[in-house]
């Protein structure tokens, strides 16, 4: 009887010490499970750090024509980004030289080469890139007033597509304000722009409502292009005692032209920004399209990265504006300038 109890019991305990052993195999298998899994996990985490921070963007850059404001926008948008995103951004950079249908040329090579983003500066560029593509996303800058460019009726400041930016739309109506505050005994303005440009036809009708309830008598004087200009500039001059052009590009590329019409006439010229100012006009309430670059620069990085969708991006504006004159230009005219001006630079 004591035999059979000590086998019992020996078998009792066998049976325990292979149950832990069992157990503690278990455990241990869990463990190294475990152990696999974090490393994997933590792997898959590297790599994907890794992939995000060598991930790299192509930006197509259309600018319309080359001149002070333009170039003073791509250039703070390219400082921008580049500050941003570092040497993961870079830029195919190229000019329509003043042809809206070079500029159709250029997007569509964009479209082809697959950018990450394009940059449209200047109206015509913004208006074929809208018609280049509706899946890449487009900011414009340098452009006035995006419901007109783009076609949007009742524009409320959000596009709501593949299309946002920045405007330079100074306040037209301190910019009526600025010419009856310096010609105060005028009566006739000329409003020279190029028809061509639909944001410079907006701004010149919005002034001459604003000026015809200051007792001005206005006229609109369009030209075609810069073929026309020199012609039409000439009857501007003769018929008005000042002219105002607005934030035109073709204007801006030929100062040259107005300033050696209007000066030797006597015909002082209001202007919408500061490169048109410096080139042919006595005075202007102008923003810093370099800020305004930069403002660009700072959007395209969100939408890059995936910090903000572009559809939801409402479009942004200058936040300051400054009353600046032409020294020279002021002195040969006798123009009095107010204290509250500054002198344009350069």
């Amino acid at each position: 009887m004591k035999k059979v109890v000590s086998l019992m019991t020996a078998v009792c305990l066998a049976a325990s010490l292979a149950a832990c052993g069992s157990t503690a195999s278990s455990t241990a298998a869990s463990s190294e499970a475990a152990s696999t899994e974090a490393a994997s996990s933590a792997a898959e985490s590297a790599a994907s750090s890794e992939a995000s921070e060598t991930k790299t963007y192509k930006v197509g850059i259309c600018q319309l024509v080359q001149h002070d404001a333009l170039d003073a926008a791509t250039q703070g948008f390219k400082d921008a980004l580049t500050e941003e995103l570092g040497d993961a951004v870079t830029y195919d950079e190229q000019n329509a030289q003043g042809d809206s249908n070079t500029c159709s040329t250029i997007i569509n090579g964009f479209v082809s080469d697959g950018v990450d983003l394009i940059l449209a500066n200047a109206t015509p560029a913004l208006q074929a890139a809208q018609a280049g593509t509706d899946t890449i996303p487009i900011l414009g800058t340098s452009v006035t007033e995006y419901g007109v460019a783009l076609g949007i009726e009742n524009f409320d400041g959000l596009v709501g597509t593949n299309i946002s930016g920045t405007s330079d739309l100074a306040p037209l109506d301190q910019q009526a304000a600025m010419l009856q505050e310096l010609f105060p005994d005028a009566k006739t303005v000329g409003l020279l722009y190029c028809s061509a440009e639909a944001n410079s036809q907006y701004q010149v009708d919005t002034v001459k409502g604003y000026l015809e309830e200051m007792g001005y008598t206005c006229e609109l004087y369009a030209f075609s292009d810069s073929n026309d200009l020199s012609g039409v500039c000439q009857s501007a001059s003769d018929a008005s005692d000042v002219i105002y052009v607005p934030t035109d590009n073709t204007v801006a590329s030929n100062t040259e032209i107005i300033n050696n019409i209007c000066l030797p006439a006597k015909t002082p010229v209001i202007t919408g920004e500061e490169g048109i100012c410096a080139g042919c006009g006595v005075a202007t309430l102008s923003i810093s399209y370099y800020d305004l670059g930069v403002a660009t620069g700072k959007m395209a990085a969100k939408v890059l990265t995936g910090e903000s969708k572009i559809e939801e991006m409402p479009i942004e504006y200058a936040p300051q504006f400054t009353k600046k004159y032409n020294a020279s230009i002021a002195e040969e005219l006798g123009v009095t300038i107010p204290e509250d001006y500054a002198a344009i630079e350069g």
